[in-house]
């Protein structure tokens, strides 16, 4: 057991967050994502389950260790619903408002169309995978780093 890390994270998930250095890209993924097929091509190649959790729970489990970039203009990327660019849906929005409270700062959030994003998503280093039922609830999270 350690002290002060969220239960939610396992230590798969630890190792993978710990391993990851500055500009590194984490994909919090959805039930309906291809979680399986995308984590072979990532950078470790592995998938970490996350299962009975919405997208916004990892989220938060994730940003309790996770900086997000402050380098770039929109550290969180999501995938957008097909033929409504730049649409936001309300997980989207949920998660943007966790991305900025965990930051208590304001954060900015990018979107993909779904072909661009899985594309994105094979260059992350690895993938989460929650059991969120939600479409297109899918995010790509930039890591940043810890200043003193």
């Amino acid at each position: 057991m350690l002290r002060g890390i969220n239960p939610l994270i396992s230590a798969d998930l630890l190792w993978v967050l710990d391993s990851m250095g500055h500009g590194d890209t984490l994909l919090i993924a959805d039930r309906n994502f291809p979680s399986h097929s995308v984590a072979k091509e990532t950078v470790t190649g592995r998938l970490i389950e996350m299962p009975g959790l919405l997208v916004t729970d990892a989220l938060e489990a994730v940003l309790s260790l996770f900086p997000l970039d402050e380098f770039v203009e929109t550290p969180i990327l999501c995938m957008e619903q097909d033929g409504q660019p730049g649409l936001l849906l309300p997980g989207h929005e949920q998660s943007l408002a966790i991305c900025r409270k965990m930051e208590n700062r304001p954060v900015a959030m990018g979107s993909l169309e779904r072909q661009t994003f899985y594309a994105a998503s094979r260059q992350c280093y690895a993938v989460v995978r929650t059991s969120e039922h939600r479409p297109y609830i899918n995010l790509i999270l930039k890591k940043g780093t810890l200043n003193p």
